[in-house]
């Protein structure tokens, strides 16, 4: 009975931490799309996709900075 729960809450962490990961990776083709098919050149794409591995930052100081933190 206890083999079977832990079991159980492993699987259930280990779910919760892949949907996380699935909704990084969305956004960050969504956001590598964007700023790579709005560069005005080679390293302003380069700039582009850097910038899409860290969007989470940016999403988080545009709404730190809308709600006046």
């Amino acid at each position: 009975m206890a083999i079977k729960k832990v079991i159980r809450s492993e699987c259930m962490n280990c779910c919760q931490s892949h949907a996380g990961n699935a909704v990084y990776g969305l956004g960050f083709v969504g956001s590598a799309v964007y700023y790579i098919s709005t560069a005005t050149g080679f390293w302003m794409g380069v700039l582009g996709f850097l910038k899409a591995i860290v969007w989470p930052a940016f999403l988080v100081f545009e709404l730190l900075k809308y709600l006046g933190m």
